[in-house]
């Protein structure tokens, strides 16, 4: 499918974690809306998503870490990956955000599950290959109106809220205009716990996705945190007017070379 680039850039700014939701249905157009787009989003071959129709049930592992728990989600969408690729873990990341954005852009309430949930639950509900790994999943719903004060504490107002400054995620100064809306985009992208692992390396019309030197915290890959900023990277680059492909070379995660010189 077609990325609609405005509606997700949009929703980059929009977006924020939830886990209390309404104990109400979701509206059968947006559940139809969500579903297409899990099932037609398919950027990379090894990454695939799929809006599951029930509550999520026994799947959530409890408390999520310093949140919480997750209350009155109707559905969830699992994000799958094909464990035989090596680049499994960004593609999902990759994947999966864009449904997030999509659930953002129909005002629907989501949070990335990557380390508190049973993958074996999941797998009881969808089919899964003998290859495939349910890597994360996010819980989908209309969110509350009010907050716990951990969930302010935490996310609203608190650590988990901030993003390092560009100088501190960059390497080399962005030539373009283009650039800099990639860039920015690319630095509101959520992280477990807000570790931020990505590192951009800037060349004259190309933004290679490094990892920093960090290591995996909560059972989530840092690669999956890169695959998430690399789409909110394309999407400031692409609202900016510039098209690019993802290359992979050896001693990156990956590298936007855009198609334009502007």
């Amino acid at each position: 499918m077609e990325i609609p680039v405005q509606a997700w850039y949009e929703a980059i700014f929009r977006r924020r974690s939830y886990r209390k939701f309404k104990k109400i249905m979701l509206d059968v157009d947006k559940l139809g809306q969500l579903s297409s787009v899990c099932d037609n989003f398919r950027p990379f071959p090894e990454a695939r998503s799929v809006l599951v129709r029930e509550p999520a049930g026994q799947v959530y592992r409890g408390f999520l870490g310093l949140y919480g728990k997750i209350e009155n989600a109707p559905v969830y969408v699992a994000f799958i990956g094909n464990m035989d690729s090596p680049r499994v873990q960004e593609a999902v990341g990759y994947t999966g955000q864009g449904i997030i954005l999509e659930a953002t852009g129909l005002e629907l309430g989501t949070c990335w599950v990557g380390g508190f949930f049973y993958p074996e639950e999941v797998e009881l509900q969808i089919p899964i290959a003998k290859n495939e790994r349910v890597l994360a999943i996010t819980p989908v719903g209309i969110p509350h109106d009010s907050f716990s004060f951990k969930e302010k504490l935490m996310t609203g107002f608190g650590y988990f809220h901030r993003r390092k400054q560009l100088s501190e995620l960059m390497t080399g100064s962005p030539k373009k205009e283009w650039m800099k809306t990639a860039l920015e985009a690319a630095r509101l992208a959520p992280s477990a716990v807000n570790r931020q692992p990505w590192r951009f390396l800037l060349g004259d019309n190309t933004i290679s996705v490094k990892l920093n030197k960090g290591r995996d915290t909560y059972k989530i890959a840092r690669r999956l945190d890169c695959g998430i900023a690399m789409l909110h990277l394309e999407l400031g680059a692409r609202y900016s007017g510039v098209d690019g492909k993802w290359t992979f070379p050896p001693d990156s995660i990956a590298c936007f070379v855009a198609d334009s010189s502007l």
